[in-house]
Formats: structure tokens, C-alpha cells, sequence
């Protein structure tokens, strides 16, 4: 599945057929199937208010012109208001928007005639090499000559790319005799671009001494300071400090970025420490420093999405920022109470992270090839490629010095100011202060680099410019469980009687029936028990989202004893090493809560005394309060699976819970 491409103009009329995928309710009958995702392209197929309209015009990134398709009305209607229709004939339109570049008139003209020698060829995605010969015979050209136009054009789809080269002497070309001129170039290259860094006069003497031994006449010292001051910045820093510096120096001040050339094209996260002490929801006290993850649009600089929590940095992190950079905002904000619109949803076509174990897991990797996402990591030493989600960053911490609690950069700037003494704000406050700062400033506010604000400039790429069409809205996805579903850890286990096992923990639900001692098909003499495949979100195991390979369904699976409360992954943990310090080496179900509910009278005691019960406590309420996926929530799964149960590779960032429980098992073994 291809992630969202630009289309050829911001307003382009065509349609798209949706794959089907709806939410179901736990062992209902399935539903007719519906689209995965909601196009907004002109002449998009949309449900207003329960009747079928379609999409004319896109207004603006939060409203919609549509026609009702029976009555031929025309209305106005918010995005968050359409809903999807079931899959109708596509219908194409002629409507095309060409990027023309600024260029002279005359090399203009040259292009376009090129353009319209290869245009046949274009066409086709391979170009045949019969096609490419009776092209060339018919314009009078050589193939090759074909052939290196095409791939020209291809390289960026920008007309600009068949200008024809200028004749004659260019700048930076010299008429100097061929072997003084090979002296000059092999001197200045190892004497003056050289770790050395040796002075212009130096370098001059150097030439005239080669070209004296030679027997050549060695040319005037002002033509060599010349071509010496004709280098650039970049080749001097990069032959006398090295390409590192080059990189560390010019990258960020640039701001390009390989392939950010629309809206979602290159998506970058990362995470930080927030330079700021929170406190407790309950006693107002200080519990720590908590973690963000951001992601933002390298394009318009706009950011995508975050999370914030107390946990330290992983995978299900990651997921949970991805997951909010991809669905609208709209619930988001109005939980928030923010007004300002947060227009920023849709598949990214790449995501770009550094090489943090949290990024290379096999579920995150699969995650993002599901929706069409390319996962690329920044290359080691090459800090640059993650300049602008870490420049953003250092923006935000900069505005969250000014915060009450702030730690400050570091000891020096904190000084002798007490950070818990003045800390007020809550986790969820924080959140809200941190939505605002960027919809309502960030946002708005004119960014340097790009010569404009980042909703500007966001806006730019999606309708186009008279430069360069724009990309069009994005599509939205429909099902939310379903996404966040895909960024869970998942595991592979076998139905036993029983149910479900996972962590000492029983699950049942009558649904397991069928599969209770199922074997696995590989397996010919049909003795190995099947494993199939199980999700749980980590902040509250009370639940398993069991995939049934048949129905292509997942469905919520509880505790088989439903008087246990809910808990974290990192409470069980901590259960866990409570039995291990007590001398339990037979660790079971009822002995692990048994340990949860001490633990947590032991906190409500020291709950006054120390930051770390404290912080325990707040962790353990965020888990509670943020539950994404309810309990009935299930989601039917495309007819076609992207991958089967056998070809699925367990979550990487699981093995840190190896030796408590959690045994993912790889290969499909």
C-alpha cells in the first residue's frame, strides 16, 4: 500500500477506491465493509449529514465545497464532518496543472520543445527501447539523447531540468595552458585545501616553484588568488577542516532535506527530557521531569504530533506520537479546550529517526510499511539530518524556561532556584500549555529558514503555488483503534483450555473457543500447537487484542479472573522484582497481585514522602486515564492481510521484559 503522494494540483478532480475495514463491537456480526481511509480530493465520493455528496472544490484546510448528488445543491461542509461511502466507480478528470519553473524566455521555449519530444515516453512508467526509437526517428533526435532527457525530467518532475547548458566559457572555467592549468588545480588541492591550511602566499610560491621545475611558466600571483577566492565556503571549510564541518555548518543553516518537497513527504521524531519539574493531579507535589516525543513535517515545519509521558523513550512512544500525527486533531483539541485549528493529518510518506533501539523494532517497521511509510534513520555522525526536529526542540525547552518548575539548560543558568519548590503543573496541564504554544505561536509565528510561518507554508504545499502545484488534502483515516493497534507490541501464543497465558496472566473470552489446541498447517503431521498472534497496549494489560487469522478480526480479550484491577506492563514488572527480592521463585497469577495491591499501600504511605512514589503514582494514573482502545473495540481486517500470522516477527523492544515473563518468540517458532 502506497503512503499518500502528491497529486498533480491542490485541486484535482479524481476519485479513489477505498479498501474495506470497519469497527465492529466484541462477537458482532460483520458490518458491510467500508473504506479504510476518506479521500478529500475533488471528486471524492462523501456522506454530509447522511446523504452522498461529492467533493468539488477544496476551500480550505478545514472546509469543503460539495454537491449533492441528488438535488445538485451545493454546500459548504467542515472535514470533520464527512463521512465515508461505500466504494463507487472511479471517475477520471482532465483537469491538469503543469510546474512550470521561472526561467528566460528563450531557455524556456527550449525545454518545452524538448518536453514534447519526450512527452510519448513519459507516459510509460518503462520506457521501451522499440517506443524509444521510433520516438527519436520521428523528432530527429538519438535515443541516448532521449533517454538522458527522460531520466532528467524524471529525476524531479521539474521542467527546469531540460534547460538546455550554456555554450562558451563559463564562470569558473579558465583558459589557461592545459599542464599549468593541471599544476594550479593539483596544488591548490593539496597545499591550500589541506589539513595544513596553508596561507594563499604560500600556495602561490608553490605553484611557481612546480611550474620552474617543470619547465612551465608559471601564472601571475593575482590569477592564482583569484581562483583561490573563487572557491567557495563549502570547499574551503571542507578541505581544511574536513566534510564533518561542512555538514555540522551549512546542513542546519540551509534547512533542506532530501525529498521534502510537499506537505507529509518527510516526517522527523525524535525525543528529549523536558527542562521542567511537573507535579501529582492529587497533592499538587512534585513527581520529575517528564519525556516528550515530537514529530514534525520537514516541509512547512509544522508539527505533526507528540506524546508526553513519564516513561523514559520507547517504541510504544513512538507509536503513540505517530498515531496522534496521523489522525486529526479535532477530538484533541476540543478535549484540550483549544479553539485553534490543528489542520495536520494523513499518512507521511517517509518517517525519519535517529538510530535509537526504539526505532529499529520489527513492529514499528511493519507498523509503518502497513500504511505505506518508509522508515529511514539518521546516519551515524551525521547529526545534520535530524537538525530541524532537534532545533525545534531547543525552541520549545527555550519557551519552557519561562514555566514555573523550569530546570533550566543546565546547573549554571538554574542557579540557586529551587525547580520543585516553584513547580505547579500537572502532566495534563502541561499538555494543554504545550498544544497551545504550538498551534497558537508556533504555528503562526514567521520561521526563518522557510521565509514564512509554518501554517503558511504548509497551506503552500497542499493547494500549490504559481511556482509549483500542491499536494491536496490529505486522505483521513477512519479507523482509529485499528491504527493504534498497529503500534502495539504484539506476541505469539498458543490457546490453551484455559485461554490465553502471557506474563503468568490468564485471558479468556468465549471467542478463543475454536482455537483452543488448534495446530499449526505448516506443520504436516499435525502436532505442533498453533501460535497466533496477540496485541496489548502496555499501559493497561488488562485486556489482549486477540487476531483471529479467519476472520480477519481482532477482538478484546480480558483477564480470566475480571476481579483483578487494571495495571501497566511496568507495574507488572515491578510486581514482579517485589516476589524476586522476597525470595518467590514460583511466580504466579494470584501472587503477582497479591504483590500489586502491597505495593501500592506502600506508596499511598510514602505517597507525602519521596518524588519517586510520587512519580509512581502519577504514571500509574496517566496509564488509567489515557486508554485508547475500549474494551468493545475490535476491527475487521482487509480481505487480503498484509502479512500472515507466520510471517509476522515479534516486537524487538519486547526482549527488555526477557527473564519477567515476556518470551516473544522469533521466526514464527
Amino acid at each position: 500500500m502506497a503512503a499518500d503522494r502528491p497529486s498533480p494540483g491542490g485541486c484535482r478532480s479524481c476519485t479513489t477506491p477505498h479498501d474495506a475495514q470497519p469497527d465492529m463491537a466484541q462477537g458482532a456480526k460483520m458490518k458491510p465493509a467500508l473504506p479504510r481511509r476518506l479521500s478529500l480530493q475533488p471528486g471524492a465520493w462523501t456522506l454530509v449529514e447522511g446523504r452522498r455528496c461529492c467533493i468539488h472544490h477544496v476551500l480550505d484546510l478545514e472546509t469543503v465545497l460539495v454537491t449533492d448528488t441528488e438535488t445538485g445543491a451545493m454546500r459548504r461542509a467542515k472535514v470533520r464532518d464527512l463521512k465515508p461511502v461505500e466504494p463507487i466507480p472511479e471517475v477520471r478528470s482532465a483537469a491538469e496543472v503543469d510546474d512550470l519553473a521561472d526561467i528566460a524566455d528563450a531557455d524556456w521555449q527550449r525545454a518545452c520543445e524538448r518536453f514534447e519530444m519526450i512527452r510519448p515516453l513519459l507516459e510509460t512508467p518503462d520506457c521501451p527501447r522499440v517506443l524509444v526509437h521510433a520516438q527519436a526517428e520521428s523528432v530527429g533526435r538519438h535515443p541516448a539523447t532521449l533517454y538522458r532527457w527522460v531520466q532528467q525530467y524524471r529525476r524531479n518532475g521539474r521542467l527546469s531540468t531540460l534547460v538546455p547548458a550554456k555554450r562558451g566559457v563559463r564562470s569558473g572555467q579558465h583558459r589557461l595552458d592545459p599542464d599549468v592549468e593541471a599544476i594550479l588545480s593539483t596544488t591548490i588541492d593539496e597545499v591550500y585545501l589541506s589539513p595544513q591550511k596553508r596561507s594563499v602566499s604560500y600556495t602561490s610560491n608553490e605553484v611557481a616553484r612546480r611550474c620552474h621545475n617543470t619547465g612551465l611558466q608559471a601564472p601571475d600571483a593575482r590569477t592564482i588568488r583569484r581562483r583561490i577566492k573563487a572557491l567557495s565556503d563549502k570547499e574551503r571549510l571542507r578541505g581544511r577542516e574536513g566534510g564533518r564541518a561542512v555538514r555540522d555548518k551549512y546542513a542546519p543553516i540551509q534547512g533542506a532535506f532530501p525529498g521534502a518537497d510537499w506537505p507529509l513527504a518527510v516526517v522527523q521524531i525524535d525525543h528529549t527530557p523536558i527542562d521542567l519539574i511537573l507535579v501529582d493531579d492529587v497533592y499538587r507535589r512534585p513527581v520529575g521531569r517528564p519525556w516528550i516525543t515530537l514529530a514534525i513535517d520537514v516541509f512547512s515545519r509544522m508539527v505533526a504530533g507528540f506524546s508526553v509521558s513519564f516513561d523514559p523513550p520507547g517504541a510504544m512512544a513512538v507509536g503513540l506520537c505517530l498515531a496522534h500525527a496521523i489522525l486529526p486533531k479535532d477530538s484533541w483539541l476540543t478535549q484540550h479546550n483549544i479553539a485553534t485549528p490543528w489542520p495536520v493529518w494523513g499518512v507521511m510518506s517517509t518517517v525519519h529517526a535517529d538510530n535509537g533501539k526504539e526505532f529499529r523494532g520489527t513492529m514499528l517497521r511493519k507498523a509503518c510499511q502497513e500504511y505505506g511509510m518508509n522508515l529511514h534513520w539518521r546516519p551515524v555522525a551525521r547529526p545534520h539530518f535530524g537538525g530541524h526536529i532537534e532545533r525545534l526542540l531547543g525552541t520549545l525547552n527555550h519557551e519552557i524556561h519561562n514555566l514555573p518548575g523550569t530546570t533550566f539548560s543546565n546547573p549554571q543558568a538554574r542557579g540557586s532556584y529551587n525547580s520543585d519548590e516553584h513547580a505547579a503543573m500537572t502532566l495534563s496541564e502541561f499538555e494543554r500549555w504545550l498544544s497551545i504554544t504550538i498551534v497558537e505561536i508556533y504555528h503562526q509565528r514567521r520561521h526563518c529558514e522557510i521565509g514564512t510561518t509554518p501554517l503558511q507554508k504548509y497551506e503552500e504545499g497542499i493547494f500549490g503555488s504559481e511556482e509549483r502545484p500542491g499536494r491536496g488534502l490529505p486522505d483521513r483515516l477512519l479507523d482509529e483503534t485499528r491504527l493504534r493497534l498497529d503500534f502495539m507490541p504484539y506476541a505469539e501464543r498458543t490457546v490453551q483450555p484455559h485461554g490465553i497465558t502471557l506474563d503468568e496472566i490468564q485471558y479468556y473470552d468465549d471467542i478463543l473457543r475454536p482455537w483452543i489446541s488448534a495446530t499449526d498447517p505448516s506443520d504436516g503431521r499435525g502436532k505442533r500447537k498453533r501460535k497466533l498472534i496477540i496485541r496489548r497496549d502496555p499501559r493497561d494489560i488488562s485486556r489482549v487484542y486477540f487476531y483471529d487469522p479467519e476472520l480477519k478480526q481482532y477482538f478484546a480479550i480480558p483477564y480470566r479472573n475480571t476481579a483483578h484491577p487494571p495495571i501497566s506492563v511496568w507495574e507488572l514488572r515491578e510486581a514482579r522484582r517485589r516476589l524476586k527480592e522476597e525470595g518467590q521463585k514460583a511466580v504466579n497469577e494470584e501472587r503477582i497481585f497479591d504483590a500489586y495491591n502491597r505495593l501500592r499501600v506502600l506508596e499511598a504511605e510514602a505517597i507525602h514522602e519521596t518524588q519517586k512514589a510520587r512519580r509512581a503514582a502519577q504514571r500509574r494514573r496517566d496509564h488509567t486515564e489515557d486508554k485508547p482502545l475500549r474494551p468493545e473495540g475490535v476491527t475487521r481486517l482487509p480481505d487480503t492481510p498484509l502479512a500472515s500470522a507466520d510471517e509476522i516477527q515479534p516486537f524487538d523492544e519486547i526482549e527488555e521484559l526477557n527473564g519477567e515473563g515476556w518470551t516473544p518468540q522469533y521466526g514464527g517458532s
